[in-house]
């Protein structure tokens, strides 16, 4: 299966027949460099931001196979594939990463060989390594006049390269309200309303960085252009608002509120300039994200910029120091900056409420900012597809590398995958063809609690707690079917691969590392599952991390949300994820739903006779191990593999664990409704 469309809001292969697709992240420690080591826990060459090479992530080139083959016996058949922009470009601006970009063609030629699909994830967490996350190269930071090596201690960014051991649970996130990471957004998206005049190479800032980022991704697509099982390219993981729309820079961002500090964008200029200040830390208190008390952010003395260099914000009248003391110029700036900051009566918003532009400030980042951004991502990777001008080589020359794709252009664009900022809202765009809404989705509670109870959730939306089995998985399913709907009603009906999913497998104190017992996360996966399948969702687990470890997990901010760890064997709760599902599909599917207790999977679908090519069902023998009965009605089962040729009855035989069938079923004749149910033999 190496080819994949769009057509009415689903997913479809060269026969027409709708497609589900279910895979993983490729892959946590993505995120960082291999030379030298990235992982977060160390800090060796960290500061030496020019010289890192991302060759052998998510795995070296020698075991591509061998993941790939795996993870196709898992029905694995989609890979979110984790480059970064750092990844390709971290030599300087223009100066881009060849062996890097040989090795990336490597893995999909291995991908494809395994028939699993490809789509390229553009990934960055809070901007970059130096402000807490992953993503954008250092020169990005010292563009702008920040000193990476002084953001932890100025208060600008919260890193576990500087914490070690103390870095705290789960954080990470916070670094959205700390200078840096707020600064690097606020000026990528809006440089031009916010931080008029801040120039990089004679451009605005704004156009510089936006320029940078399109051609770097650009040469990934250009490389990647003549391979069938490349299918699109994400614009840009989990973007970041920072100071956007806000209407008070002296009040806190409540809407994007995680556990750690919060300072106002105020506070974390003043921090970031080496004046210390007593900011708010966030908790979990009862049942919701509260103030916990306040803790100090910043060091005297110590600045997040290089020597010489101004705060930006200062630079465009924010705020300045008179007499020694910190004095708030401009206290609505990123409410009136854009220049549309008012309501329709003119009147200014309430003091401490966010701009409203038609909704929310998620609304105007959304439509001001996000929607051009994406608009101009999809057509600089359809100009790479090409083969037009724009793309330059490490000497900064035109690109031959690739020149005989370009007489191969793929037939169709690709696709584009989209997604919101991190707690925002998703985006109402229409109009780019091949659109496709990758919203994440996270069960909040059993991820920054690292507990799974069974019978506790937290809906965010609403903010209260879920109690029982049933609710929860009535609100997972119905959270999930929110985000279907938007992408129907205000996306143009396109198709939804929910992007992000998963569960820490340190839950419950990592009791499962003690004991070999991961029935507690085979639990929490089968009811993510259950409400992926009621709702008929494409989607990729978070993550596959090829060297994940029991004592540094994915190898970022002390993560460990991989489905695959070498000190477990392999694959962990395998029976949680690895379940029947309907890989193609000749018609429309009416239901899929698998019971995992009782090993039963039962699929409905109206069959569309004009679609010469069978219906695919892929049924792992995991679950099956003593074998499985097999019933179809109005349809016939055609097996080659067991030479089964026109029956509707048959018995699986037993097979090793890793052992699967793809069963293929035929509509008969004039039939209105197919019914495929699969039964397990100890039943």
């Amino acid at each position: 299966m190496n080819y994949c469309a769009v057509s009415s809001g689903n997913f479809v292969d060269e026969f027409g027949r709708t497609l589900l697709l279910r895979g993983v992240n490729l892959g946590g420690s993505s995120k960082v460099p291999t030379v030298p080591d990235g992982r977060t826990h160390r800090s060796e060459g960290f500061y030496n931001g020019s010289h890192v090479s991302f060759v052998g992530r998510p795995f070296p080139l020698e075991e591509a196979d061998e993941h790939f083959s795996r993870l196709a016996r898992w029905g694995q058949r989609v890979a979110r594939l984790l480059v970064t922009w750092e990844a390709i470009e971290h030599g300087g601006p223009g100066i881009y990463d060849s062996e890097y970009l040989d090795y990336l063609e490597g893995i999909v030629e291995s991908a494809a060989r395994a028939g699993i699909l490809i789509y390229i994830d553009p990934h960055q967490d809070v901007w970059s390594r130096w402000t807490g996350g992953d993503g954008a190269p250092m020169w990005t930071l010292e563009t702008l006049g920040f000193e990476p090596r002084n953001l932890h201690a100025s208060g600008a960014a919260m890193l576990h390269q500087e914490m070690g051991s103390e870095y705290p649970q789960m954080q990470w996130f916070s670094n959205h309200l700390r200078l840096a990471c707020a600064t690097m957004f606020t000026v990528f998206f809006a440089g031009n309303d916010f931080a008029p005049g801040i120039l990089a190479g004679g451009e605005p800032i704004q156009n510089y960085l936006q320029r940078h980022y399109f051609e770097a991704i650009a040469q990934v697509a250009h490389r990647l252009t003549r391979y069938a099982n490349v299918i699109g390219f994400g614009s840009m993981n989990e973007p970041g608002e920072g100071f956007i729309g806000l209407a008070e820079v002296s009040t806190i961002r409540n809407d994007l509120l995680m556990p750690g500090l919060a300072p106002t964008p105020f506070e974390a200029m003043r921090a970031g300039e080496g004046l210390p200040v007593d900011v708010t830390r966030i908790g979990v208190k009862g049942s919701s994200l509260r103030p916990t008390g306040r803790a100090r952010l910043g060091t005297p003395g110590v600045r997040a910029w290089k020597e010489g260099e101004i705060c930006v914000w200062r630079r465009v009248g924010i705020w300045d120091i008179e007499g020694g003391r910190a004095v708030l110029k401009k206290p609505r700036w990123f409410a009136e900056g854009a220049g549309s900051g008012f309501g329709a009566d003119g009147a200014m918003p309430a003091k401490g409420a966010s701009l409203r532009a038609g909704g929310t400030t998620h609304t105007l980042f959304n439509e001001r900012y996000l929607k051009p951004f994406v608009q101009q991502f999809a057509a600089r990777i359809e100009a790479a597809r090409l083969g037009k001008a724009g793309i330059e080589s490490k000497d900064g020359t035109p690109s031959t590398s690739g020149t005989a794709a370009r007489g191969l252009a793929r037939t169709l664009p690709f696709m584009i995958f989209v997604e919101s900022s991190p707690l925002g809202e998703m985006p109402r765009i229409e109009g780019i063809p091949r659109l496709v809404n990758e919203a994440h989705w996270y069960d909040s509670l059993t991820l920054t609690l690292k507990r799974w109870t069974g019978f506790l959730a937290y809906d965010a939306d609403k903010r209260r707690l879920i109690v029982g089995p049933h609710a929860i998985h009535r609100y997972f399913a119905a959270a999930l079917l929110r985000i279907v709907q938007h992408s129907r009603e205000h996306m143009g009906g396109c198709p939804t691969l929910l992007g992000e999913f998963g569960l820490p497998y340190d839950i419950n104190g990592g009791f499962a590392y003690q004991t070999g017992n991961f029935s507690a996360h085979e639990r929490a996966l089968s009811t993510y599952y259950d409400a992926l399948d009621a709702n008929l969702l494409s989607a990729t687990i978070w993550n596959y991390t090829a060297d994940n470890d029991h004592a540094h997990g994915d190898g970022w901010n002390g993560e460990d949300l991989s489905v695959y760890c070498g000190e477990d064997g392999g694959g962990r709760a395998l029976r949680g994820f690895v379940r029947p599902y309907a890989m193609a599909v000749a018609g429309r599917i009416l239901r899929m739903r698998f019971y995992a207790r009782r090993g039963r999977f039962e699929l409905e679908f109206v069959p569309n006779h004009g679609i010469n090519a069978p219906s695919l069902i892929y049924v792992p023998m995991l679950q099956y191990p003593r074998g499985a009965f097999v019933s179809v009605e109005g349809g016939t089962l055609s097996e080659e593999r067991l030479k089964i040729e026109n029956v509707k009855t048959f018995t699986l035989p037993p097979m090793e664990n890793e052992g699967f069938i793809v069963l293929n079923i035929r509509a008969e004749p004039g039939s209105e409704l197919c019914s495929v149910r699969v039964d397990r033999a100890d039943a």
